[in-house]
């Protein structure tokens, strides 16, 4: 049962949904009110009598995974097939964008009802308000019995088949005990349509309350029919603007070639499906043409357009050993790549499921929302009760229809739509909008806490520099030679991919010098690495390696020092237990960075460097870049324990990072920050990714997380303005005053326009200027 709700047959997310455990079986729900439900009567459900609710098999998505559909209000609710929310109502929207999502089945079978409801509710309308006509045009020709049948006969199809769906929801929020705004539309439109068939039918079952001056008994049928088609309209209008959400999704996903050009072993080439290209393939890509999927370069050289990944209008240069990224569009050269990245892992899906997995998390101030929302429905039916009392006491004649109608509005007009929309849709537009500018939010928290952000611990090493090394400094002790030097330190780091490692195995290959066996490699984490070459100890790292080994580095000191003002990092070189020199390794600050830390400054945000260097080189790459503090020598365990401790100081802490040590810290930080071009897991911990790893998109993220938060509280303002105001005048607080009645029609309108203002206004972030 594990995956499927007994209660209410919904199919469910195991691993964020509530569960209970009953005779060693674990079941898992949608929602707290199905699992207190089970809890009540565990015999009824967990017979498995929900199989018979459950959904068809899922719809297989490329790649093998299987299609879901969720709520945007309720994202634990995962079901294999739309439908509608167990608990707020609303139709489950697909999991997952496609290049061509197709036609919404909810959005087409609202369209239809709403036409059918439209095409009725009209001359049912005309009849019912002919008498209101100069003349009464069909007053001699239909009596008031008559025009009651007729009446019936029209608004029949449209509150008993237009308007199922909305008993239904009703019906299961019932069941569910999770009181949604269908509750209140099943309640107004079955009580209108309800005593309107009693009143065409059987007019002397009402007293003297019930009735006109000349003794009719009023009928409803045009109001309940119109209602159903109003909220009909609210709903296509809010599901055509719902789907403007994904519109950013989709545009990236139909970014990529369908067709990818494959270099054969024997330099043939050809043009083969973009599915059957796989890891180790060879391809070119020709100028003018996009990059089919994720790889390096092997051959040629060209400027690509990487702005529908980045938002940077600039085209980025490629040459051999650079990274391309599917979709991208090439320039005027022409490159053969070899392909490392297929299916999933392609940064282009990567940001994709991101994006979806984002849209569908909860943000904190969404539980403001959920919990008013909680109390407000009772409420409102508490409210449009009294409603009713007070018009059948003391209310004009006939005192009866005037409190059915009243109440009704009541009901009608407070549905919380908009409010429970203020938040999700806020937050799936600005999903959308930051992976537009190449800035992915790991979960809605994230964006709702970066804005508060006043204290930024970056990583030194491929966050503010390039995290692409060169050697630039060889320094030999008494009695060796720079050549040894190199050869011995590039020979023992061939088994290492740290970038310094790499610096120096790739000075020694410029130079041709051949490296020896090693034998016993060994990483010391945050010091330096060890090993025996051609059966010599040998050790390379900082100052604490060979302190740790019990070996004296002082005659080094000074030459290291110098080194390190250069903003260089030192490595000692020992060997059979004695220094014999240094190595310099620099790594070019990346060009983006001052002007971003500028931008972090003049936003009141304190900059922290934490690094491994030593401290020389980290205050000379410091000074340069005006950061406001340096933690230097620090081990990668030691990471998150200084994030903890700014935490303890009252910062709101984010944390910047690429590599593997980093992700301890970026998951301990209130908002972790991934360099889009270093490791998985740093990426993995984050709750941001910069795709480009430009810490330029940290002021854009900022600025979006601003905008959003700003956008979400015009939202439950205007939804609670409009609740507050709409009650009292539905309930017909300004009759006494000024003889105004809002009659259930007018609410029903004004409940869809509040629903679309609050969508409309969420999607106004897609043209934020970020």
């Amino acid at each position: 049962m594990d995956g499927i709700d007994p209660v209410c047959g919904m199919a469910v997310d195991p691993r964020a949904a509530p569960s209970f455990e009953q005779d060693g079986k674990r079941y898992s729900f949608c929602c707290d009110g199905c699992l207190e439900a089970f809890r009540r009567d565990p015999q009824r459900y967990s017979g498995g009598a929900a199989t018979k609710q459950d959904a068809p098999p899922a719809k297989p998505m490329p790649g093998g995974a299987k299609a879901t559909w969720t709520c945007p209000m309720h994202p634990q609710i995962v079901a294999s097939a739309p439908g509608p929310c167990p608990i707020c109502g609303m139709a489950l929207e697909p999991g997952a964008a496609t290049a061509d999502s197709g036609e919404n089945p909810e959005l087409r079978d609202m369209s239809r009802r709403l036409w059918f409801s439209a095409l009725l509710s009209l001359p049912l309308l005309a009849v019912a308000m002919s008498d209101a006509i100069p003349g009464d045009p069909l007053g001699g020709a239909l009596s008031m019995r008559a025009r009651g049948w007729l009446e019936l006969a029209w608004a029949t199809p449209v509150c008993l088949g237009a308007a199922w769906p909305f008993y239904v929801r009703a019906a299961l929020s019932l069941k569910n005990r999770s009181l949604n705004m269908f509750t209140l539309i099943g309640l107004g439109v079955s009580a209108a349509y309800g005593y309107s068939v009693v009143a065409a039918l059987v007019p002397a079952a009402f007293p003297r309350s019930f009735r006109g001056p000349s003794g009719e008994v009023a009928m409803y049928f045009e109001t309940a029919a119109v209602i159903v088609t109003l909220v009909l309209l609210g709903q296509v209008l809010e599901l055509r603007a719902r789907r403007q959400t994904s519109l950013a999704l989709q545009k990236l996903l139909g970014l990529s070639p369908k067709t990818a050009r494959r270099v054969r072993p024997d330099g043939a080439e050809q043009d083969v499906a973009l599915e059957s290209v796989q890891v180790g393939d060879k391809l070119r890509v020709r100028p003018g043409e996009k990059v089919p999927i994720d790889g390096v370069v092997l051959e040629g050289r060209s400027h690509v357009d990487e702005s529908m990944m980045t938002g940077e209008p600039a085209a980025v240069e490629k040459n051999v050993g650079d990274r391309l990224v599917g979709a991208t569009i090439n320039g005027r050269g022409s490159l053969v790549m070899l392909v490392d990245k297929v299916g999933a892992e392609t940064l282009l899906s990567r940001i994709v499921a991101s994006v979806a997995r984002a849209q569908r998390s909860r943000a904190p101030i969404q539980n403001v929302a959920d919990l008013v929302a909680g109390y407000f429905v009772p409420a409102v039916m508490l409210a449009s009760g009294a409603t009713f009392v007070v018009w059948a006491l003391a209310g004009p004649e006939p005192r009866m229809a005037h409190a059915l109608v009243n109440a009704i509005a009541v009901l009608i007009i407070a549905c919380p739509c908009a409010l429970g929309l203020a938040t999700p849709m806020s937050i799936m537009v600005a999903m959308g909008k930051g992976a537009s500018i190449g800035v992915l939010f790991r979960d809605a928290q994230a964006i709702e806490v970066l804005r508060k952000v006043d204290t930024l611990v970056v990583d030194k090493t491929g966050t503010l520099t390039e995290g692409k090394p060169t050697l630039q400094g060889i320094v030999a002790g008494p009695g060796h030679r720079e050549s040894e030097i190199l050869r011995l330190s590039a020979s023992l780091e061939r088994g290492s991919e740290h970038p310094l490692g790499v610096a120096i195995v790739q000075r020694a290959a410029e130079e041709g010098i051949a490296l020896a066996s090693i034998e016993g490699f060994e990483a010391v984490p945050g010091k330096g690495v060890i090993g025996h070459v051609e059966g010599k100890p040998v050790a390379l790292g900082n100052r604490d390696l060979l302190a740790g080994l019990g070996i004296d580095a002082s005659t080094l000191t000074e030459r290291a020092d110098a080194l390190g003002s250069k903003a260089q990092t030192v490595m000692f070189v020992a060997a059979e237990g004695r220094a014999i020199g240094l190595l310099g390794v620099a790594d070019p600050v990346k060009e983006s960075t001052p002007d971003a830390l500028r931008a972090l400054h003049a936003e009141g945000v304190r900059v922290v460097m934490l690094t491994g260097d030593s401290r020389g080189t980290a205050e000379a790459v410091a000074v340069n870049l005006a950061i406001d503090e340096v933690i230097a020598e620090v081990l990668p365990d030691q990471k998150a324990e200084v994030v903890a401790r700014l935490q303890r100081a009252g910062h709101v802490v984010a944390m910047a990072g690429d590599g593997i040590n980093d992700a301890p810290a970026l998951a301990l930080a209130h908002v972790g920050i991934a360099m889009g071009t270093g490791t998985d897991i740093a990426m993995e911990s984050a709750g941001v990714t910069l795709v480009k790893g430009d810490l330029r998109g940290i002021v854009r993220a900022r600025r979006l997380s601003r905008a959003t938060m700003a956008n979400i509280r015009q939202n439950l303002l205007f939804a609670f303005a409009y609740n507050t105001l709409g009650v009292p005048i539905a309930a017909g607080a300004l009759y006494p005053h000024f003889g105004l009645l809002l009659g259930p029609m007018v609410a029903a309108a004004a409940m869809s326009v509040s629903s679309v203002s609050v969508i409309v206004n969420a999607l106004r972030l897609r043209g934020a200027r970020i």
